[in-house]
């Protein structure tokens, strides 16, 4: 099974206590939702309690010329150079993948994946 081993957990981030470390965190459109900075700081310490030191950090978010919205919500859109400043010097910015998402309605919108090392 290539699933085994996985430890999913379902719940509202910003209230998140990590029982542990993990070696992979994945999130797929979460980040760039959080507008305010105190989410932001909330979600970066919840990420530093939560990813062990050399552990992957993997974060799908609109790119720069992506939506301002997304489903009636504003978003935040970042490139390289606005992870790096969210993230700091507590993880390293190892790729970057831009992404043409299809929705299901028919319209593309451009996200970016970004792939970190806690340090």
């Amino acid at each position: 099974n290539p699933l085994r081993g996985v430890h999913w957990i379902e719940c509202d981030l910003l209230h998140f206590e990590p029982e542990r470390r993990y070696d992979l965190w994945h999130d797929r459109a979460l980040f760039h939702f959080m507008t305010g900075e105190r989410q932001r700081a909330a979600y970066r310490r919840i990420l530093d309690k939560a990813v062990a030191p050399g552990g992957h950090v993997i974060i799908a978010t609109f790119a720069i010329d992506g939506p301002e919205q997304c489903s009636g919500l504003p978003v935040r859109r970042y490139d390289a150079d606005a992870v790096r400043e969210e993230f700091g010097d507590g993880y390293r910015l190892e790729s970057e993948q831009p992404e043409s998402h299809l929705t299901p309605g028919g319209t593309v919108q451009k996200f970016t994946y970004f792939r970190l090392r806690r340090l």
